[in-house]
């Protein structure tokens, strides 16, 4: 875990490109996302964290009873996410991928939750709210808060987004973000 929070730190601090799209896209935060997202290409450390994310979208492929036809789950993209005190990721998916997700390197105390959205949503138009303590398959929204070295998966097509870090929360949340393409 050290090593790969060194070289997130090293990225941050050379990724020029990111740095300028991050100001852009992503205010208050950093993301590679625009710049370097084939980190499992270039550097040992991530190919590395890469092998240990395979095994674990095997398990989800499984889960899902997907039938693969002979084919496989292969890491398409990768990326770190930096998130200061303020920052936020807005919502959104991730189109002409299948599986994606992120590894959390450090959550600070206190740090939001990532936030999944019902795609049933639009489709609820006229109906009540739901009570709070309904069921979390019947919520129209779920959060998960997770803890570092956590792993969270999900498909792709999935909305999500990541509420702004509270005021106060000292530290920032590290974590590498990544998709997996059907090959």
């Amino acid at each position: 875990m050290r090593e790969l929070r060194r070289e997130v730190q090293i990225i941050q601090n050379i990724d020029n490109d990111g740095v300028a799209w991050s100001k852009e896209n992503y205010p208050r935060g950093f993301t590679s996302y625009g710049s370097w997202d084939q980190l499992h290409q270039t550097s040992p450390t991530f190919g590395e964290l890469e092998k240990l994310l395979n095994r674990h979208v095997a398990k989800f492929a499984e889960k899902q009873q997907w039938d693969l036809r002979g084919g496989e789950l292969s890491m398409s993209s990768c990326w770190v996410n930096i998130m200061p005190e303020g920052a936020a990721h807005s919502l959104h998916l991730h189109p002409l991928s299948v599986v994606s997700g992120t590894f959390y390197v450090s959550v600070p105390k206190g740090a939001s939750p990532i936030k999944f959205e019902d795609p049933r949503l639009d489709k609820f138009m006229a109906q009540p709210p739901r009570k709070p303590k309904a069921p979390t398959t019947m919520q129209p929204f779920v959060t998960l808060t997770p803890n570092e070295g956590d792993v969270i998966l999900f498909e792709s097509w999935l909305r999500h987004e990541v509420p702004p870090l509270k005021p106060g929360v000292r530290g920032e949340r590290i974590s590498v973000s990544f998709n997996y393409d059907w090959v």
